[in-house]
């Protein structure tokens, strides 16, 4: 099947503008056609996210930018003849969950978050549902995909009742006369259509009243036959499998060809794991200048905290350093608050834990530097600097009571959003799951891949040219900074339960003295640490010189 086959398949079915329309006339072609995001994308060979940027205003670039405007134009054309103004009452739609505005993120399942901007619900067309699937309100009922009835909302492109209740209701009353009875519609392919929705659908308004129970059946519901029988773990094992298959076995070479096509594989994963959430990715929401580059090659104005410390002076005589390799450090550190929608300016405001963002502050001085690394890092100038969320969290947790360690930190303005804990939980436990049935299995080929999945992923979030479908600088030095606090917070644990600490460097590097499998559990995967080097340290009592003996150990 050629590039534009799949779109001539869409076009065929939905009823020529030159070059891109504007992104609300994008919009409208698409909606008019009753095609979802999720279509669109697939035919395109994108993510549904990527879809709704282009539609919020970024322009795609390239040969799928041709194929765009291929599938536009020919939306455009099948309308072309319509002279006439529609003259059909337009139904009165039912009271639909709120869709998330311009510039909000997608919530994971479970999170508590909100909007930070209530959003305006549109008199007429499809409602946002889950995850790229649309609602429709229907002018006139059609057979229910899952029971045959008439229903009066279309989902994803299927017609369908919106409540499972309705369905089997619908399915259990006296059978219609086969005069008037529709004909069972054709049975879609799984493998090319979404699963009908029933966790992000529009509240219903009013049903018939139910009088008696349904009677029970000894076989599930058909809608079971639309649910999907993979997992977003399966598409790691998928890929994996196709790769060692696609090159006999040969583990380098697959390996290869799966590290050069981890950005793209993991926004797959990411959409994904978006099934089922209440909001969608904006991909490419405005963004304050502080969180863009100052010069082509140069860096924005956002501090990470990156730690680079080492003790000025060790206690009296030779010591056993063992430097400790903290596993997953950036999968650990995609469970960190993130900002949903669109960045707000504040000033002169407290911190409120329901938001998150960038912070421009004046840090608290720091006594303890000869015991603990400095949590903003080793800086060069004094004064106000622009922390993340993280790194602000942690300062006011260090000037709390329970630890004293520092003053608070005086907060000047902010660039905050309502945020989420969670909006990149089901991503990053599909990750850490790959992981560690790679570890158990001694499987290195899917232990590479997913490393180079979530690694790659944070660090191409940002200005980057191998990531165009995610524009998020923002959630870049966010999950970043929370990798460092993370490793600042073992530093004091360790400290806590007795043990020197000697360095602390990056995200995944803690050198200590003591006994540390007393502290930290021992292994691989991302709850425990291992051992990356031994060597010894101290002053030789003999001579008064320092020395240091390094010995590498794996």
């Amino acid at each position: 099947m050629s590039d534009f086959d799949a779109i001539d398949s869409l076009l065929a079915g939905v009823g020529p503008e030159a070059g891109l329309p504007a992104p609300d006339r994008r919009r409208e072609l698409r909606e008019r056609a009753r095609l979802s995001k999720a279509q669109v994308a697939r035919a395109l060979g994108v993510s549904p996210s990527t879809v709704a940027g282009w539609e919020s205003g970024r322009d795609p670039v390239g040969e799928v930018r041709t194929r765009y405007a291929y599938l536009l134009d020919g939306i455009a054309a099948k309308f072309a003849d319509e002279t006439a103004p529609d003259t059909t009452p337009a139904p009165t739609p039912e009271p639909a969950a709120p869709p998330a505005n311009a510039f909000t993120a997608f919530v994971a399942d479970g999170s508590s978050a909100e909007p930070s901007e209530p959003a305006q619900v549109e008199p007429a067309g499809p409602a946002e549902g889950g995850e790229g699937d649309e609602v429709e309100v229907l002018a006139a009922p059609e057979p229910c995909v899952l029971c045959g009835q008439p229903a009066a909302h279309r989902v994803a492109g299927f017609a369908q009742h919106l409540d499972p209740a309705d369905c089997q209701a619908t399915a259990a009353a006296p059978p219609v006369p086969p005069a008037a009875q529709p004909a069972p519609p054709a049975q879609p392919d799984t493998a090319h259509t979404r699963k009908p929705t029933t966790t992000a659908h529009p509240p219903r308004t009013t049903h018939p009243p139910r009088t008696t129970r349904p009677p029970e059946r000894s076989k599930p519901p058909a809608r079971h036959a639309f649910q999907e029988p993979s997992g977003p773990g399966d598409l790691i094992t998928q890929a994996v499998q196709a790769a060692l298959a696609e090159h006999h076995g040969d583990v380098e070479a697959a390996t290869a060809v799966l590290l050069k096509r981890a950005i793209p594989d993991a926004m797959r994963l990411l959409d994904e794991t978006r099934k089922g959430a209440r909001y969608d990715v904006i991909a490419h929401p405005w963004i304050p200048d502080i969180l863009r580059k100052q010069t082509s090659r140069g860096a924005d104005q956002i501090w990470e905290a990156r730690p680079k410390w080492t003790r000025h002076e060790l206690p009296p005589g030779r010591h056993e350093v063992t430097a400790l390799d903290i596993n997953g450090a950036y999968l650990s550190a995609l469970k960190t608050h993130l900002p949903l929608g669109q960045l707000e300016h504040s000033a002169g405001l407290a911190h409120d834990r329901r938001r998150a963002g960038v912070h421009l502050i004046t840090p608290p001085a720091w006594e303890h530097e000869d015991v603990l690394p400095n949590p903003i890092g080793q800086r060069d100038e004094p004064g106000p600097l622009w922390v993340t969320e993280p790194t602000l969290r942690l300062l006011l947790r260090l000037s709390g009571p329970k630890y004293g360690l520092c003053a608070p930190p005086e907060i000047h303005e902010s660039y905050t959003s309502g945020a989420t804990e969670n909006l990149l939980e089901k991503f990053r436990i599909a990750l850490k799951d790959a992981r560690d049935t790679a570890i158990a299995g001694g499987d290195e080929v899917t232990l590479e891949y997913v490393k180079a999945m979530y690694s790659k992923f944070v660090s191409t979030m940002g200005e980057s040219n191998y990531n165009r479908e995610l524009y998020r600088p923002d959630w870049m030095h966010i999950i970043r900074s929370q990798a460092f606090a993370n490793l600042w917070l073992k530093a004091l644990k360790a400290h806590d339960e007795g043990l020197t600490v000697v360095r602390a460097m990056g995200t995944d590097e803690l050198h200590v003295i003591g006994d540390w499998r007393s502290v930290f559990p021992e292994g691989r995967r991302v709850t425990e640490v291992k051992v990356k080097d031994t060597y010894t340290a101290g002053t030789d009592t003999t001579t008064g010189h320092t020395e240091t003996e390094g010995e590498g150990e794996e």
